[in-house]
């Protein structure tokens, strides 16, 4: 699982701890490398008040240098909801085969950049009509899967997130 580096982008302020912290931690034990990025290098605050270093700007990041996208939620995700830049790692990511990932309201930034249409997917109750709006099929689930995007609604399936996703991460190639 060496081979495998996966991408967290989260808001600079306001990013929710355990969708951050509990996926990052079942993908590293399992031995993938993980980066976290957002609006600009440097430092990003969590919801409770957590600091984390943040490697990597969204727009000088390489889609193609990462297996899989995570879009954290929390308060501060709305940022990324009509960020071209974040539209369009999503995008590529998917294009090219690869997992893209969001719990909470992230979903939302997914479903702004065109690739929820006609896929099954879930978020936090409050994000729930963007995704229909965006043409996604809502299944209210704690998790969905559907191809390489997975979905989650919210803190309390962050952990359940996180191993669907390295399920995910092991079966690609």
């Amino acid at each position: 699982m060496k081979e495998k580096k996966v991408l967290f982008v989260v808001a600079q302020t306001n990013f929710r701890d355990e969708e951050y912290f509990d996926p990052k931690n079942i993908l590293e034990q399992a031995g993938i490398l993980t980066t976290t990025a957002s609006i600009s290098k440097g430092e990003a605050t969590s919801v409770f008040g957590k600091t984390i270093p943040v490697e990597i700007s969204i727009s000088d990041l390489n889609p193609d240098d990462y297996s899989a996208v995570i879009f954290v939620g929390g308060a501060g995700s709305k940022v990324y909801f009509e960020n071209p830049t974040a539209h369009k790692i999503a995008q590529e990511m998917l294009n090219s085969g690869k997992i893209v990932a969001a719990i909470c309201i992230a979903p939302t930034t997914i479903a702004k950049a065109g690739i929820l249409k006609g896929k099954k997917a879930t978020s936090f109750s409050s994000a729930k009509n963007d995704l229909i709006a965006s043409g996604a099929i809502f299944t209210g689930k704690s998790v969905e899967k559907d191809g390489n995007i997975i979905t989650a609604d919210g803190p309390d399936s962050a952990k359940e997130f996180g191993k669907e996703i390295l399920k995910a991460l092991q079966g690609s190639t």
